[in-house]
């Protein structure tokens, strides 16, 4: 690793951690051994090796950053914390990254944003759906609508 002050090539890590948004990416505090300044590095898991099969069949690599746009639009305008967001799109992206298979249908990564914005806000989780389900006419928002609300009620019975 090369210090960004004095372009050395010889440094020394200090401190090294995993970050608390994810078990993805690894925070290490480094500290140059000429100038001796000190610098933070962060090292992310890169894995092209996911497939998502789509809905018509076509395959694609993985891509966290089209889930973090799901994921903006649909909290767009909602008092949603980015760091709420970012924790939930990393925990899918590990989810994925975890499975054995090489292959993931679309669908499967659907919902897994469903239940996440499900667990964060009810409009979010509406304006989802309604994408990503196709939602043809008001009757669907209606029947979505009372879905959500019997699902929570239940969950607060328990």
């Amino acid at each position: 690793m090369k210090c960004p002050f004095c372009n050395n090539e010889n440094t020394k890590v200090l401190d090294k951690r995993e970050t608390d948004d994810s078990k993805l990416v690894t925070r290490r505090r480094r500290e140059c051994t000429d100038c001796s300044k000190r610098f933070t590095t962060y090292e992310k898991i890169e894995s092209n090796d996911l497939i998502i099969i789509k809905r018509d069949g076509r395959r694609e690599p993985f891509s966290k950053e089209k889930i973090m746009k799901g994921f903006m639009r649909a909290c767009e305008k909602r008092p949603i914390q980015s760091q709420a967001i970012n924790k939930a799109v990393d925990e899918i992206e590990l989810e994925l990254l975890c499975k054995k298979a090489g292959e993931v249908q679309s669908k499967k990564i659907g919902e897994l944003v469903m239940s996440k914005l499900f667990q964060l806000d009810n409009v979010a989780y509406i304006r989802f759906a309604s994408v990503y389900r196709k939602f043809a006419d008001v009757n669907d928002f209606t029947e979505e609508i009372k879905n959500l609300k019997s699902i929570r009620v239940k969950n607060k019975i328990k």
